[in-house]
């Protein structure tokens, strides 16, 4: 039989080009809202079988058709921001979703390529250096730039075979661990008949395993308090309209006072003018409840002036901060680029989306907020995809036993995204062992207990309010411990081990050989 392909000739039939933007959807999949996990092994498996057969060239292309289908999968939702909310042409919408992704998939096209160079015929070593390759690329999409980790590879392992190793190795471990078993997938009967293959067969399905049977619970109980989580569903084309803004602060207002629990926790931005701007007498009955009694609120505004820069802020107020003379404040650390902060050369792309308080100031303050015997720490809508931005504060004596999830995800849709963000913070939740809880706007607004379960949620797009108990959590996961350490470096430094063997067969076989 005619072979479809021959090694390193970089001959490859028409169809598996098509194929393998349909591997990177299939990887979409894996994740929420489908939540079909195993779907991801196939899909790694399609990208190795490729990159195993493909000249470095043509697997850059391999890698970068792969990342295209699966990245355009995950963020076509931005098109509705853009084009919705921001007011761009369809066509300039669409070529702005498409063009992030292709820069996106740069980084898994370079980790392709690489593999494909650097290949030695030898599948253990070729799987390793697959692993590698794809653990190395993730991290690079997760750190440089400020990161845009969306939809890494590992947040589909909330569920399934893999999750025990969330709170060893984190999510980035994670997809490691799934590229593993998608390289052996790829490299098929070969690897059966390799020195040492069924050994890494082995290593694979021992791993998650050992995670299962080891101790799986690394904290311990705090107490309990109760959460209001409010959802008011304001839709994001009437939040900042001056003609709609007074009936949605009074709605508000009765939403606050009407929620019974030891603290309120809003949206993000639920004040949609700064604070400093509030007439005095609202803001005054806004936090009346408070003001007496072992009750507090936690409420999205933006702090600041027009001289300093407004904050993307969660403002506490209680019985105790006004003892104290002065309100609780967390500021935003990490900024949404365009969103929230403006990059290099492309103010003429937020003009044009006419984006309210799009370029802010960074917070600075990530102390909890001690409510109910509780350390609360807020997160800001995106920053809860960054774990090792705040995994510092959760190892010490003051360390917070609930995270708190603030987010505003109006300007995306109805479809895919809410699900997404929910799936992120499920995994915040199995990384760190806390229980975190989730006020949006429009959805998703849910507790997460601290094995990563959903155990309460509101059904997204309508005015609501969700009452949880929620049991705080202290104590330090593996996961935790080394990375507030020695934040992503252990990481890159197995990314780098996994490449190794190869990398040194293929520089021994480059030697010239030695004179007699």
């Amino acid at each position: 039989m005619k072979p479809l392909w021959r090694e390193a000739s970089g001959r490859w039939p028409a169809w598996g080009w098509a194929l393998l933007p349909a591997a990177g959807a299939l990887l979409t999949a894996s994740t929420a809202p489908l939540g079909a996990w195993f779907l991801q092994l196939p899909a790694l498996a399609v990208l190795a079988w490729a990159v195993g057969r493909l000249a470095p060239r043509r697997a850059a292309l391999a890698g970068w058709l792969f990342g295209l289908g699966w990245l355009v999968s995950s963020l076509w939702w931005l098109y509705i921001s853009m084009h919705d909310f921001g007011g761009l042409a369809p066509p300039l919408a669409g070529a702005a979703v498409l063009l992030l992704a292709a820069f996106l998939s740069l980084y898994l096209a370079a980790a392709m390529a690489a593999v494909a160079r650097w290949r030695t015929g030898r599948p253990v070593r070729d799987v390793l250096l697959y692993t590698g390759a794809w653990l190395l690329a993730e991290l690079a999409r997760a750190s440089w730039f400020t990161g845009f980790p969306w939809a890494a590879p590992g947040y589909a392992h909330t569920d399934g075979l893999l999750a025990p190793l969330a709170p060893w190795v984190g999510v980035y471990g994670l997809t490691a661990v799934a590229a593993l078993w998608g390289g052996l997938l790829g490299q098929g009967r070969a690897l059966w008949r390799s020195t040492g293959g069924r050994g890494l067969v082995l290593l694979a399905v021992a791993l998650p395993l050992a995670a299962a049977l080891a101790p799986s619970d690394f904290t311990r109980p705090t107490g309990q308090i109760s959460v209001s989580l409010l959802q008011p569903d304001v839709p994001q084309d009437i939040k900042f309209d001056p003609n709609r803004l007074a009936g949605n602060m009074l709605a508000l207002r009765e939403q606050v006072l009407a929620a019974p629990a030891q603290l309120v926790l809003t949206p993000e931005s639920v004040l949609a003018v700064p604070q400093s701007d509030l007439d005095p007498a609202y803001w005054q009955s806004l936090i009346q409840p408070f003001t007496r009694g072992n009750r507090a609120v936690l409420m999205g505004t933006f702090l600041g002036d027009n001289d300093r820069g407004y904050v993307n802020s969660m403002l506490g107020v209680s019985a105790a901060t006004l003892r104290a003379g002065h309100d609780y404040s967390y500021g935003k650390r990490h900024l949404l680029p365009f969103g929230e902060f403006i990059p290099p050369g492309f103010r003429w792309f937020v003009d044009l989306m006419h984006i309210p308080l799009a370029d802010q100031a960074r917070g600075q303050s990530e102390a909890p907020f001690e409510v109910g015997g509780q350390r609360v720490r807020p997160l800001i809508c995106y920053e809860d995809l960054f774990g090792e931005d705040f995994a510092d504060s959760l190892v010490g004596p003051q360390s917070p036993t609930v995270l708190a999830n603030a987010s505003n995800l109006a300007w995306f849709g109805r479809w895919m995204m809410q699900d997404q963000h929910l799936q992120f913070s499920r995994m915040r939740a199995m990384e760190f062992q806390r229980p975190l809880v989730r006020s949006t706007n429009t959805g998703a607004t849910a507790a997460i207990d601290h094995h990563g379960e959903v155990t309460a949620r509101l059904p997204a797009w309508t005015p609501g309010r969700l009452d949880v108990v929620v049991e705080g959590r202290e104590g330090v996961t593996p996961y935790a411990a080394w990375l507030a350490r020695w934040h992503l470096l252990p990481l890159w430094l197995a990314g780098a081990l996994c490449a190794l063997p190869a990398l040194l067969t293929r520089l021994r076989r480059s030697k010239p050989p030695t004179q007699p």
